[in-house]
């Protein structure tokens, strides 16, 4: 999938009169078919925007996780979303906390499944059953 905005040097927020203006503008035939097709018309656009946004979220993914496409994709239309690789910081100190705090609370939650849990919950849900049957009793006689 190609990024229609990108390709045809528009903001992802472009009115519809920018839009026009920029496919009639287009020398490429596919690229203004496609245009035209998907961006002409509002239902299209409004799901090819949230599809937009998906694949860019990926691509912010990839490029945080270092992954870029090999040599023979550049240039072409699966590299519209491919951002070079983010390297400002290791994740995996991230990564690492992240696991360290799910332990944490698995950790947290073992300590509360003790083996007096459940005879306790089992007790108070047949003397709260019994309470209500008690009452639902005495109301239906009464």
């Amino acid at each position: 999938m190609r990024d229609l905005y990108q390709r045809l040097n528009l903001p992802s927020d472009a009115d519809d009169h920018a839009i026009q203006r920029a496919i009639a503008a287009c020398d490429h035939s596919a690229l203004k078919a496609d245009a035209q097709a998907v961006l002409g018309e509002p239902e299209r656009r409004q799901e090819y925007d949230a599809l937009l946004n998906a694949l860019s979220d990926i691509g912010l993914l990839r490029a945080r996780l270092g992954l870029t496409h090999g040599p023979f994709w550049q240039d072409s239309t699966a590299n519209d979303f491919s951002l070079p690789p983010d390297n400002t910081g290791a994740r995996h100190d991230l990564l690492i906390a992240r696991v360290e705090r799910a332990v944490a609370l698995h950790d947290r939650w073992r300590q509360w499944r003790a083996p007096w849990l459940l005879p306790v919950l089992l007790l108070g849900a047949s003397i709260l059953g019994a309470g209500i049957g008690a009452a639902l009793y005495h109301a239906w006689l009464g």
